[in-house]
């Protein structure tokens, strides 16, 4: 039998193809696309960039520079590519940060589907996501990183609470150079018919599982792509949107086009010089959101900033290390004291916040109301006792008793007291005696 001479030959002969499209906006808030995409015939990659003035475009883009290297027929070991391509683009980001560090504090998510022709090798980091639309049902593959994830996970708020969440924005695991993060990886069987999509938080945050399905139901990838950052920019998103959509088709099925797509700040430089071209979401932000259309993402053998030599694309050319500039060190003391005083301020508003809230709990067998969340993080409590009643938990009900040392969110005080009120006439009704 012969064997396929090179990789369109290789791409004919899989089981299953990918006919994709990708598409990014800057929204109607942000000024700046901090996300970063890439789609090709073996891969699909979306990163969220984290850290506003510590520059999470620069960390998107460098991550996905890194994550584009595996677009081409990939060994057996889809988990271990994966894996590795990850801990390069953790590696590469940290190695930035040292060459500049007014970048320390930008991370970016980073999620990945890395394609074999018969199922993806998937890796995740952070709150990004992907998506498998199938026979008419829709599942989230990827599980978010985030503080209101672990909230619902220990079922003290809902999904549709966790959208509304004030902290629905604070991210447990990201690519930052600095902190080792083990992705999740794992995978996922394809069949012919299947659609993929991968995004930013910028539509998730906004569509439910219903709106997206329904979206991924219409037109081929490029109709719901543009779709699916329409609905996402119309539904309030404040956030930049990011969008992936592939089809899984029969290997023998043609395609229009398999070339590779980058888009977002990873593609920044390139479509600068094309940005006469306009908005695809004409009117939304003084005429123009932004948008950028997307680019292949072929790098001209001329560029001196060739791939195979440096992790950076030549679209990445701008974030290269730059000559000393004379009081450096000053800027950089200026800039950590800026993001200091906005930490605390963010801080402080926090605390405050908390501070207005109230729940019932137990302690030494007594109900108390505490005072701030019902919730702690590694090594900080974010509350304390308020108030200690009369009411005892042992003299409670089995089924008052489990709710009270679980806690019960009361919001206000005064909710807080009308509730130890009404256990307190549970437990005199039993005969118990006790009081508030």
């Amino acid at each position: 039998m012969t064997q396929p001479s090179t990789e369109t030959d290789l791409r004919a002969t899989t089981p299953l193809r990918l006919h994709f499209a990708a598409i990014s906006d800057v929204g109607r808030v942000r000024k700046d696309n901090q996300d970063s995409g890439y789609a090709g015939p073996w891969l699909l990659s979306v990163c969220d960039g984290v850290g506003g003035a510590a520059r999470g475009d620069i960390a998107s883009a460098t991550a996905i520079q890194q994550l584009r290297k595996l677009d081409e027929p990939p060994t057996e070991d889809l988990l271990g590519q994966v894996a590795g391509a990850l801990h390069r683009a953790h590696d590469r980001i940290g190695e930035l940060v040292d060459e500049d560090p007014s970048l320390n504090g930008t991370s970016t998510t980073a999620t990945v589907a890395l394609f074999d022709g018969t199922r993806l090798g998937m890796g995740h980091v952070g709150d990004s996501r992907a998506y498998l639309y199938r026979s008419g049902e829709i599942t989230q593959l990827t599980k978010d990183h985030t503080f209101v994830q672990s909230l619902i996970d220990e079922g003290r708020i809902t999904e549709e609470d966790a959208r509304v969440h004030p902290h629905r924005n604070l991210i447990l695991k990201a690519l930052d150079g600095i902190h080792e993060t083990e992705p999740d990886l794992f995978h996922i069987g394809l069949a012919a018919g299947d659609r993929v999509l991968l995004c930013s938080d910028g539509a998730s945050g906004v569509l439910d599982d219903g709106r997206l399905a329904d979206i991924l139901s219409t037109g081929g990838p490029d109709f719901a792509a543009v779709e699916l950052v329409r609905a996402s920019l119309e539904a309030g998103s404040s956030d930049n949107v990011t969008c992936i959509v592939a089809d899984v088709v029969d290997g023998s099925t043609p395609v229009e086009s398999d070339e590779p797509i980058l888009v977002g700040a990873a593609a920044e430089l390139r479509r600068r010089s094309r940005s006469s071209k306009g908005s695809l979401f004409r009117g939304h932000r003084s005429g123009d959101t932004g948008e950028l259309e997307p680019v292949a993402a072929e790098i001209p053998d001329d560029v001196p900033f060739a791939i195979s030599n440096d992790p950076l694309d030549p679209e990445q050319a701008r974030y290269a290390p730059r000559p000393p500039r004379r009081f450096v060190w000053l800027k950089g003391l200026l800039a950590a004291i800026v993001v200091i005083g906005i930490g605390w301020i963010a801080l402080a508003g926090a605390y405050s916040w908390s501070q207005q809230q109230y729940f019932i709990g137990e302690q030494d067998g007594s109900v108390v109301i505490f005072r701030g969340l019902n919730a702690d993080l590694p090594g900080v409590s974010l509350s304390s006792p308020y108030e200690t009643t009369d009411v005892r938990v042992d003299k409670l009900s089995d089924f008052d008793a489990g709710k009270v040392r679980e806690g019960i969110d009361a919001g206000s005080l005064d909710a807080a007291r009308r509730a130890v009120d009404n256990l307190a006439n549970k437990q005199l009704a039993s005969g118990t005696g006790g009081g508030s």
